[in-house]
This record gives C-alpha cells, sequence and structure tokens, in this order.
C-alpha cells in the first residue's frame, strides 16, 4: 500500500527493539528515511544496519536517552527538519501499578509525556508550516495551471 510518505524524513524514538523498531521498519518500508534513537548504542547501529540494508533508505543512528534533555538534543541535530514524529520511550516497572510508588509514576510521566511534549514543541511547528508552504503552493499551481 502506498502510504505517499517515500522521501519523507521521521524521527523513531526507543526503535532499536520492541514497538519502536516495528515502527521504524514500516516507515522504512514505505520509503521513509529515519533517524533512530535508543540508549543501547550497539543495538542501535545493528538495527540501523539492518533496516537501511532490508529497505534501502537511509537510516541515521543516535544513540542516548531520549528522556533527557541532552538526550533529545542530539537527536534533534541529527535530525533537521522531520515529516513524521513517532515518540516512544520506557515504561513504568513493571508489575501492578497499585505497588508503583509515586517517584515511579512521575518517572513514566516525565518519560513518556513530557519527554514526547519537548520533541512535539521542538518538531511540530516546522511541520505545519512546511504543510502550509506545501499546501499554498499546490493553490498557486493551479490557479495558474491551465
Amino acid at each position: 500500500m502506498d502510504l505517499g510518505i517515500k522521501g519523507k524524513r521521521g524521527l523513531v524514538c526507543a526503535a532499536s527493539r520492541g514497538l519502536g523498531r516495528g515502527c521504524a521498519e514500516a516507515l522504512a518500508g514505505a520509503g521513509v528515511d529515519l533517524v533512530i534513537n535508543a540508549r543501547d548504542a550497539g543495538r542501535l547501529e545493528r538495527t540501523a544496519s539492518e533496516i537501511a540494508d532490508r529497505f534501502g533508505v537511509q537510516v541515521t543512528p543516535v544513540a542516548g536517552d531520549i528522556t533527557t534533555d541532552q538526550g533529545r538534543e542530539a537527536v534533534l541535530q541529527a535530525l533537521g527538519q522531520a515529516d513524521i514524529l513517532v515518540t516512544n520511550a520506557g515504561g513504568p516497572p513493571p508489575g501492578q501499578w497499585t505497588d508503583w510508588s509515586r517517584d515511579d509514576f512521575i518517572a513514566a510521566i516525565d518519560a513518556n509525556m513530557l519527554s514526547a511534549i519537548a520533541l512535539m514543541q521542538a518538531l511540530v511547528p516546522g511541520m505545519m508550516e512546511r504543510s502550509e508552504e506545501r499546501r499554498v503552493g499546490k493553490e498557486s499551481r493551479s490557479r495558474w495551471s491551465p
């Protein structure tokens, strides 16, 4: 299925395995060039190489903790502009939620909500601006085209 995203650029966080890797593979399969992120540099490098080889897209690995300012800054510098953002981070500790402390909940909120919001604040305004430019450009071309 053609999703109409071939040639776009995306960021997938926590992409060395599991759900993040699945998202990265799906986007790469649709022709999206990627920056992928995870904390385990070795696993991330292998994942990037495997995805690039399998799908023929550019995959840039950036090892670091996406829940930290430093991790996000490294990813954003490598990324530049993005068309697609997939936020993902480790969850709360395994087990029953009734056993989690307040600090466990705060850490989960910080990792999975606040770090995602920080990435959205950094990337979505540019996405919206480029989308508006493309929309206006199409309208201009259609008005003047025979």
